[in-house]
């Protein structure tokens, strides 16, 4: 299919968070996570539903992949693909949702695990970092020694990434080539090379779209993410020009104010020197006239009368 968008939310969780495939889902947190051999994570327990439609009244729900890990580690995997603002803190949020669920009431502290959030974005989103891989723990400001590493929260950034050697790619630069869409089927083959996941992914992909409920089901999300930018793009055009209407009239409003007081002004300055050269005195002229006995001595003193 062309054009297909991996990062589509409802094929990413078909894709990692169905217990069918979590030998995907473990090599692309391994990769990213960094571990080797030794160390990787060998098992995964997802934590949520298989499928979250959209919602009856066309509102888009949010699709992201939570789980368990073989150690206890508590990880969240969340794809964005429009700019949002607020990613830190809808992060952080989500972030510490999962940490404090693990506690049940009554329960020690010691038993909280390891809570990881990373978040898959199709957009720059760090303005000051130059990777494309950043990760954010609690460190001491002055000495960045870390107050523990129960804290973990990763931004992917897609537009920041450019496989540099195919031939000595690493597992997380693999998953994010294909996440990418800025490689071909024939690139991706010769990425698969190394990376056997890969090749599984893309053969998913391929039944995937020949489903033909799946697809439809992929067209729908499309569609509402679509309609739903949309709108929001109309309300921001139309708040715009909401604005620019009572920015227009507020200004015409106090022009209009203002014209007419410059227009008493200049009626009661007439005809204080209308007064003053009738002879009657500054205290009367000004009390007359309501304006200031200072005014009218200066209009005095410049007409000379």
């Amino acid at each position: 299919m062309e054009n297909f968008n991996r990062l589509n939310d409802l094929y990413f969780k078909k894709l990692l968070g169905d217990k069918k495939r979590k030998n995907l889902t473990l090599s692309f947190l391994n990769g990213i996570l960094n571990k080797d051999d030794e160390n990787c994570f060998t098992d995964i327990t997802f934590l949520d539903k298989d499928n979250e439609p959209l919602t009856l009244d066309g509102k888009l729900s949010k699709l992201d992949i939570r789980a368990d890990l073989n150690d206890g580690t508590q990880v969240d995997i969340e794809v964005q693909v429009c700019p949002f603002k607020l990613m830190a803190e809808r992060s952080l949020y989500y972030w510490s949702k999962m940490y404090s669920e693990q506690l049940e009431k009554g329960a020690e502290y010691k038993k909280l695990k390891k809570a990881i959030a990373i978040n898959l974005l199709a957009f720059d989103y760090l303005e000051d970092e130059q990777d494309w891989h950043n990760i954010y723990n609690l460190l001491n400001v002055k000495s960045h020694k870390k107050l523990t590493d129960h804290i973990e929260i990763h931004f992917l950034e897609l537009p920041k990434f450019t496989l540099k050697d195919m031939r000595k790619i690493r597992t997380s630069e693999a998953w994010i080539a294909y996440f990418s869409g800025k490689y071909s089927k024939e690139e991706l083959e010769e990425i698969a090379m190394t990376t056997p996941a890969i090749k599984e992914a893309v053969e998913f992909e391929d039944t995937f779209l020949q489903n033909k409920i799946e697809r439809r089901a992929y067209e729908q999300r499309e569609k509402a993410i679509r309609d739903y930018y949309s709108y929001m793009s109309a309300f921001k055009e139309e708040g715009l020009q909401q604005g620019l209407q009572q920015g227009l009239q507020q200004g015409l409003q106090k022009g209009l104010q203002q014209g007419l007081q410059q227009g008493r002004q200049e009626e009661k300055i007439k005809n204080a020197i209308n007064f003053l050269k009738l002879g009657i005195d500054v205290k009367t002229v000004a009390k007359g006239v309501k304006l200031s006995i200072n005014e009218v001595e200066q209009l005095k003193t410049k007409l000379n009368i």
